[in-house]
């Protein structure tokens, strides 16, 4: 009897930390066949495919990134495709239809669930009533002489820590003007946690492993340990049921000044930091894989108390194994 046909997985954003996460748990199945996109040839987790399975792709903004990826997952024959960069989920998730015409199904939650979470605005409206979240208002419509100082100013949209700052004093945030895509938030004092969340078909969380950062750069936890905390996970669950999440997210928390865990924001996929929540027993793009095919997941996925020191990895090819400039198409 012949083995089944694996599973052939697309994974763009290969030159991120969650892109390489994603490809090196799902190289450990025997059952998937893995390629890899970026828009830069000189993405590092392009190399950790075979040559015919690296493909350059349009950036996640560009008129035709869609229509450009539909063709290769088409002509590549992709049963699951998943996007690990912020500006490609949306775009693809109102236009799943057009994947599943091609037999693609797209692991990502829903297009409600995205968009929720992009807009910080948003998401702390949403779960104002749910759980603790700080103080939040548009930059635009909000009193500078109203706040406890520091605040943190942040864009309403972003990913990682791209143009978050603390302001000290009033003058200074009126300075800042009445930009209405920019947030004014109440620093929250302890510490920071981020919880790395999997929500089955139903919504139920199957996995929820909080993570402390102990070194950020970039918005990436580069030191970190998961961390064994009932309320964390309650909070995460929680989190999950407001945003009606199917799928992987990062839950960032930190607690407020009686010491209970406040919502941040949510990234709606895999974080950089993944192979800690991996590596202490939650496989989550694996169990997330698992999802996309329909395939029935645990209840409950436990984790064990885990520290890492992240280090740089170099990937060596041949000049002439190189993604050519412009690849085929």
């Amino acid at each position: 009897m012949s083995d089944p046909t694996p599973t052939r997985v697309l994974v763009t954003g290969a030159g991120g930390p969650a892109g390489i996460a994603v490809l090196r748990s799902l190289a450990r199945r025997p059952d998937v066949e893995l390629l890899a996109a970026d828009m830069d040839r000189y993405a590092s987790g392009l190399y950790l495919v075979g040559a015919a399975a690296r493909h350059l792709v349009r950036p996640g903004l560009a008129e035709d990134f869609v229509d450009d990826l539909v063709a290769l997952c088409e002509r590549e024959r992709v049963d699951v495709l998943f996007s690990t960069v912020d500006v490609e989920l949306p775009r693809l998730a109102a236009e799943r239809k057009r994947l599943d015409a091609v037999g693609t199904t797209l692991a990502a939650p829903s297009l409600e669930t995205l968009e929720v979470c992009l807009d910080k605005y948003a998401l702390a409206r949403r779960c104002a009533d749910v759980l603790p979240t700080p103080r939040t208002a548009l930059l635009g419509d909000t009193d500078p002489d109203s706040w406890d100082y520091p605040v943190i100013v942040k864009p309403r949209r972003g990913a990682g820590s791209r143009g978050v700052h603390l302001v000290e004093d009033a003058a200074a945030l009126r300075a800042l003007g009445r930009d209405e895509d920019i947030l004014v938030q109440a620093h929250l004092p302890g510490d920071e946690y981020s919880v790395d969340t999997l929500a089955d078909a139903d919504g139920h969380v199957v996995a929820a492993v909080p993570r402390s950062r102990l070194r950020v750069d970039s918005g990436v936890s580069v030191a970190g340990a998961t961390v064994a905390d009932p309320e964390l996970e309650e909070t995460a669950r929680r989190v999950a049921a407001a945003i009606g999440l199917v799928g992987v997210a990062n839950v960032q928390l930190r607690r407020d000044a009686d010491g209970r865990p406040a919502l941040l924001e949510v990234n709606p996929r895999f974080p950089g930091a993944m192979p800690l929540t991996v590596a202490a027993g939650v496989d989550m793009p694996s169990l997330a894989l698992d999802l996309a095919l329909g395939r029935p997941l645990p209840s409950h996925v436990p984790f064990t108390e885990l520290a890492v020191v992240r280090y740089l990895e170099d990937v060596f090819v041949a000049p002439a194994d190189l993604v050519p400039s412009e690849a085929p198409r």
